[in-house]
């Protein structure tokens, strides 16, 4: 499963500017219903309701939040951003700095696993990493995104 195939362009934020967890989930649920269609707030209850049974941030200064949603035709995913970094109660204690979120339709068990598994492979590569918070734009994250994407 391709990440340039779950994450369109307008799907990419390059600076979250929030203070929390919550926070971070609800700005990634907003730009995830812009380019989904869905109310932000379906979204977000999906998200928070799968942070409550642990945190989703693996360390590395990544977390991978994700939910599943009825009614929904496919996975999608947005990517965002935050330099300063967000305390997102990762297993390593550090601030999370690299967020996919991950929606997928609610029967879907085998698509939404292929997709935390590949984010997760790729987001392993520590080079991979440092261009993600080194990209000068939206735009160029997501050309990072799909470039690495395209080399597995």
């Amino acid at each position: 499963m391709s990440l340039s195939q779950l994450i369109k362009p307008d799907a990419v934020l390059a600076a979250l500017r929030v203070n929390g967890k919550k926070q971070a989930l609800q700005e990634m649920s907003e730009r995830a219903a812009l380019v989904s269609g869905l109310p932000a707030r379906q979204i977000f209850d999906s998200i928070l309701q799968r942070e409550r049974l642990g945190s989703t941030g693996v360390g590395d200064g990544v977390a991978i939040p994700h939910g599943k949603l009825p009614g929904i035709k496919r996975v999608f995913a947005a990517f965002a951003r935050s330099p300063q970094g967000v305390d997102f109660q990762s297993l390593d204690g550090r601030p999370t700095h690299l967020f996919f979120l991950l929606v997928a339709p609610e029967d879907s068990a085998g698509a939404h696993l292929k997709a935390l598994a590949r984010i997760s492979r790729l987001l392993k590569n520590d080079d991979f990493r440092s261009r993600l918070m080194q990209a000068a734009s939206a735009r160029a994250l997501w050309d990072t995104i799909r470039e690495e994407d395209a080399r597995y």
